[in-house]
């Protein structure tokens, strides 16, 4: 399987790789560069692998998600986990416009399942949990890595998969995630079947998706077992600290969204009074028109959400993410490159043109989805 594992590690032979993050990106690297035997760890702010992952399911695409988890050995097991899903299209009244059958050749799995699929696939004390990234230097020309309250680590190689708020992406490039203009609520009710049982009903075990008047609803009733939603709207950025908005009280954001959603199906209200918690966030992305600081002391790139967060509207961050990790691992462990520096750059240089053609994407989607009328579901038909 590793044929190439002789040549593989030349550039990283006795080498320490730090992977800082262990999303689904950061957690196939660093099987992909086991794989060829090479040393690595991932420090993760979480406390556990227990602790409970935000975020809508996942479907991966062939040609990204899929292509990594095959490489690793994992495509069989996403299959298995994962769940073919059907969309639902209905008017705000609850009236079904169009129904779209599953997609068998991309599922959606829950992000907690992938991360136990990746976590049970590395060895045991590959991730070292709750390490909250502070700050770095170069030390006996190491990377010297610090954390909040915790020990320090060093490594020769650091590479940031710690998300669209990322630490590491200081020390490569001045760029920060900027506000798209879409607000995003979501939520989650446990036991659905009972709780919210019109609204889940509705969903029909498929994804249900509504839209009217630049307001847009998406819930997955089978999220690891509960019921998940997104409601997202267009917003200035000077909304962001007037709206008054507290997610700490739940009551409060379920009138918010019901005083939203007055004109459409009560099942709607019904639904927002039994979620049990509300997140709130505001879309962001990082632009790539800032070019990387190319003067490194040493070894250092970012992959993922880190280098390239994208809001969800077209389901291409965690994809595009894992497109990074496996152009990267192969740069490192292929033996075609005779420094680590030039493998990082040639990874960079091919990032930069698919991460940017999806963040484009992505801001299309965005900006349609948002329309008062329905022009995105001709994205379906």
């Amino acid at each position: 399987m590793h044929s190439n594992s002789n040549t593989a590690s030349m550039v990283l032979k006795d080498k320490n790789v730090a992977i800082i993050g262990a999303g689904p990106t950061g957690l196939t690297l660093a099987k992909l560069l086991q794989q060829d035997g090479i040393k690595v760890n991932i420090y993760e702010r979480d406390k556990d692998p227990e602790a409970r992952i935000w975020g809508g399911t996942l479907d991966l695409n062939l040609d990204s998600g899929q292509e990594a988890l095959k490489k690793v050995g994992l495509l069989q097991d996403y299959f298995a986990k994962a769940k073919p899903m059907g969309r639902t299209i209905t008017d705000e009244q609850s009236n079904v416009l169009l129904s779209v059958p599953p997609r068998y050749e991309s599922p959606e799995i829950s992000r907690n399942d992938l991360r136990q699929l990746l976590l049970n696939s590395l060895k045991s004390d590959t991730v070292i949990w709750d390490r909250k990234f502070t700050t770095m230097s170069t030390h006996n020309d190491k990377w010297l890595l610090r954390f909040d309250n915790q020990p320090d680590a060093v490594a020769d190689v650091v590479i940031g998969a710690d998300g669209g708020m990322s630490q590491a992406g200081r020390y490569i490039t001045d760029a920060k995630a900027q506000y798209t203009g879409t607000f995003i609520i979501q939520g989650e009710v446990c036991q659905p079947k009972i709780n919210c049982p019109e609204l889940y009903d509705l969903c029909n075990d498929t994804i249900l998706m509504t839209a009217s008047n630049g307001v847009n609803f998406v819930a997955n009733p089978d999220n690891n077992g509960s019921l998940t939603f997104n409601v997202t709207f267009r917003q200035p950025e000077a909304w962001l600290p007037e709206n008054g908005l507290d997610f700490k009280d739940k009551g409060s954001i379920a009138a918010f969204l019901s005083e939203k959603f007055a004109h459409w199906h009560e099942c709607y209200r019904d639904l927002f009074t039994s979620t049990s918690y509300f997140v709130g966030l505001p879309s962001r992305k990082l632009s790539l028109d800032n070019q990387w600081k190319k003067d490194r002391p040493l070894p250092i790139t970012l992959i993922g959400d880190a280098a390239h967060v994208m809001p969800p509207f077209a389901g291409r961050g965690v994809n595009t993410g894992l497109m990074d990790a496996l152009i990267l691992s192969d740069n490192l462990t292929n033996g075609k490159f005779r420094t680590i520096e030039a493998a990082i750059d040639n990874y960079e240089q091919k990032m930069f043109v698919y991460a940017r053609q999806a963040l484009q994407e992505t801001s299309s989607n965005e900006i349609v989805m948002h329309q008062p009328d329905f022009s995105f579901l001709k994205r379906f038909e």
